[in-house]
């Protein structure tokens, strides 16, 4: 039967309908056609039959058998052989008489096929048919005899949620048009091949996101018929960074390479002086893993209508990975003791935690960090479409009373009084950047957002944080949502300095204005270098702008009449470390300057503490106290070396092996008060890993392991953690104790799966030592 011809949109069109007609023949429809056998015995009984169940079951649809005349149907593609000739004629009273039935549906959902590589879901390890809103794609019906427009209408019935609404998006009825257009859920007949169409079909950029349930409605004067639903067609859809109406949607081809396709990361974490870097496996292509981030969305109780909106989602997901007060990911434990599940060190990527939390139908994984929690919120994200990438703040406030400050109280003594210092400040905090439109802010506000799982302060009585804008926190705006004060205090708060006086009230002593919010790191596009984006947060420090930001900010915050400018001083003190600092095992040593710029001396009475931290910045135990007498000439600039050994605090360390040391001081001559913080870790050995023999799929190869204990002391019931994209699944390995000072070499074997640039991921757990881990790159060839 001829088919009109028809102006669709070309299906590789993102937001756009170039013109084309109906007498194309695209390779996908030729691999089709290659996949039919010929079976000729059905075909030459096509005529008749049609003749004979039109005369006797006029109202009926007739049954497919072996010889009921319509062809074979192969299942797996959904085509219907056709005779090499003429086409049978069927007269239209007859073909009246035939009610209309689906007999099959291709999605051309395969890996390789041009609607998974339209739609760059082809390394999604999974035959399930994803595709991304706001494009085109592609499929074919076959029915029980040919389909006639002017007398036969059919539609797509699409369902999501536990209870699909048309007025809430979440059924969705997909008819038949002449010509596509922008913007809604449509589709048109591109092709018609005697009763196989192939049909071009369009979503809007703003459909909900997740997994649709698909079947076909038809209607004819005989009556109507459904399709049975069958998993195997359900549509996954996916956020459209590629696609100009959707509004995630990211300009850069090399941006959304790294921050939607790239399945490996790197994470930072240490101090401003010592930064360290792990590379982390996001993995969000691996096979159950958008099954398991869509399990996360039904697992928050949302309604999927509200699932079009990357703000909600992204709010979901923040709410989702950490399970404080929900059925979440991720257990957050920072006290050190990992008994009860796995150290958050051993950790090298998301894909374990997500199986795992997917496999036990929501039981939370233990256990969780900072930088655990983004890690799997990167991957979430990036899964669903949503361009992301992990953040790490050095020197990370955290303000617990909106003040937009952050406070350290000291008693008449100048000691701190630890049960009134509940603000703090982590060596390192890691959260999450993404990308998407803000049309709920004023002009402006779009791009890059921070959001933040990690559990900390609730955010409408729920433990998450964002997205709030970065271009909102640069200017200190912090009363535009979500967030965005308990954002500006992390990156751009000033420290105060509170004395408690004789009758019990507060004075501010002391400010220092550029402790918080240090080298801000992501990982650059497309290398392994970090990427400072400090500025994205906050304007140069000292600057014009960054103090109106900063007045701005405190303007709304809850001590905004308390809020002044430190005074003015002619004696400082400041901590500095040489080179990449002190080694894990050895004694750490620190330079302390003091500088008189007046012209007459001072005495300095200066006391100092050294004491055990949680990377966030929590007090675990103080390992020394000192006072020291500093006499200072007339403009002298003194420096006083300062040593803690290693018997002083190899007791006492935990998880990042941080510490931090705080200086505070009287002059006499002037009443003027010091103060200041210095935070630094012992640095870890690395783990090295060499790769032995040819890396080839389906060929067994091995890797070796080395590593020297830096301690001494024997590292007790040691567990190393592997894994590697494509290499080999996450595993770990009992070894044992490791002797003092003494290197070991372990050699693991495996058989690569996949091919091209791969990243094998190794790390060593013990109670004496954490956070050591090493990487190695491997590329695996194809098969010859």
């Amino acid at each position: 039967m001829p088919v009109e011809t028809r102006s669709i949109r070309n299906r590789s069109a993102v937001g756009r309908f170039p013109s084309v007609t109906l007498d194309f023949r695209d390779d996908a429809d030729e691999e089709l056609e290659k996949e039919e056998p010929e079976e000729e015995d059905n075909r030459k009984k096509e005529n008749g039959c049609r003749h004979w169940l039109g005369k006797i079951f006029p109202c009926c649809c007739p049954k497919r058998t072996d010889d009921d005349g319509t062809g074979t149907v192969d299942t797996v593609s959904g085509e219907t052989e056709e005779e090499e000739g003429a086409k049978p004629v069927i007269e239209d009273q007859e073909l009246n008489k035939l009610c209309l039935e689906v007999q099959s549906i291709n999605l051309m959902k395969s890996k390789s096929s041009v609607n998974r590589k339209e739609h760059h879901t082809d390394l999604y390890q999974s035959e399930n048919f994803i595709i991304r809103r706001g494009q085109t794609f592609q499929m074919w019906i076959t029915l029980s005899r040919p389909f006639d427009p002017s007398r036969d209408k059919l539609h797509l019935d699409l369902k999501t949620g536990s209870l699909p609404s048309v007025a809430k998006g979440t059924h969705v009825i997909v008819t038949l048009v002449e010509d596509l257009e922008d913007g809604r859920w449509e589709a048109a007949v591109v092709k018609q091949e005697y009763n196989k169409i192939k049909l071009s079909v369009n979503s809007p950029s703003t459909a909900v996101i997740g997994r649709y349930q698909l079947t076909v409605e038809t209607h004819c004067p005989s009556g109507h018929a459904v399709s049975e639903h069958n998993p195997d067609n359900d549509i996954y859809m996916l956020f459209n960074p590629w696609c100009d109406d959707d509004s995630v949607f990211m300009d850069s081809e090399d941006e959304r390479q790294e921050y939607v396709l790239n399945d490996i990361g790197r994470m930072y974490y240490g101090t401003e002086h010592q930064i360290g870097v792990r590379t982390w496996d996001y993995g969000q292509f691996n096979d159950g893993i958008l099954a398991a981030c869509l399990f996360i969305m039904e697992q928050s109780g949302t309604p999927p209508s509200g699932w079009g909106d990357p703000v909600n989602v992204v709010r979901v997901i923040a709410a989702m990975v950490n399970s404080r007060d929900d059925q979440g990911v991720l257990e957050g434990n920072w006290s050190g003791d990992y008994s009860k599940g796995t150290s958050p060190t051993v950790w090298s990527g998301s894909v374990e935690i997500l199986n795992e939390y997917h496999k036990s139908k929501g039981t939370a994984v233990k256990y969780g960090q900072c930088w655990i929690f983004a890690g799997v919120v990167t991957t979430v994200l990036r899964c669903l479409g949503i361009p992301s990438r992990s953040v790490t703040n050095y020197s990370s406030a955290h303000d617990t009373d909106v003040s937009l400050t952050t406070d350290v109280y000291l008693d008449e003594n100048l000691d701190p009084l630890e049960h009134l210092n509940t603000d703090s400040i982590w060596n390192f905090h890691v959260w999450n950047d993404c990308w998407m439109a803000r049309p709920d802010l004023p002009v402006g506000n779009g791009g890059w957002q921070a959001v933040d799982s990690t559990p900390q302060e609730t955010s409408e009585g729920t433990y998450r944080c964002g997205p709030a804008s970065l271009a909102a926190v640069r200017y200190g705006q912090v009363f535009l949502k979500h967030d965005a004060p308990f954002v500006f205090a992390e990156v751009n708060s000033d420290k105060i300095y509170w004395q408690r006086n004789t009758d019990g009230t507060f004075s501010m002593i002391y400010s220092e204005k550029k402790t918080v919010g240090h080298f801000i790191s992501t990982k650059a596009v497309g290398s392994d270098e970090r990427m400072d984006i400090t500025h994205l947060y906050k304007h140069p420090e000292g600057s014009e702008e960054e103090r109106i930001a900063v007045e701005t900010a405190c303007s709304y915050g809850s001590k905004a009449a308390a809020y002044s400018s430190p005074t003015a001083q002619d004696v400082s003190v400041e901590v500095t470390m040489d080179g990449e600092g002190p080694r894990m095992g050895q004694d750490a040593e620190l330079t302390i300057i003091m500088r008189n710029s007046s012209s007459e001396e001072r005495k300095v009475i200066l006391h100092s503490q050294v004491a055990v931290m949680y990377y966030t910045g929590v007090h675990k135990a103080t390992v020394r106290r000192d006072k020291t007498d500093v006499d200072l000439l007339p403009n002298e600039k003194k420096i006083l070396e300062w040593t803690l050994d290693y018997k002083d605090y190899k007791d006492q360390l935990i998880d990042q092996a941080a510490l931090m040391l705080t200086l505070s001081g009287r002059v006499q001559e002037t009443q003027q008060a010091l103060a200041t913080q210095f935070s630094f870790r012992l640095r870890t050995p690395d783990l090295t890993i060499k790769p032995l023999g040819k890396a080839m799929i389906g060929e067994k190869m091995a890797a070796e392991i080395s590593f020297t204990n830096p301690l001494p002391q024997v590292l007790k019931n040691v567990v190393f953690h592997m894994e590697g994209l494509g290499l080999l699944t996450a595993q770990k390995i009992h070894y044992g104790n490791i002797g003092s000072r003494a290197s070991i070499i372990l050699t693991e074997h495996f058989v690569p799966s996949l091919p091209g640039a791969r990243k094998l991921l190794a790390s060593l757990d013990c109670k004496q030592l954490t956070q050591v881990h090493g990487v190695s790159d491997i590329t695996v060839e194809e098969k010859s």
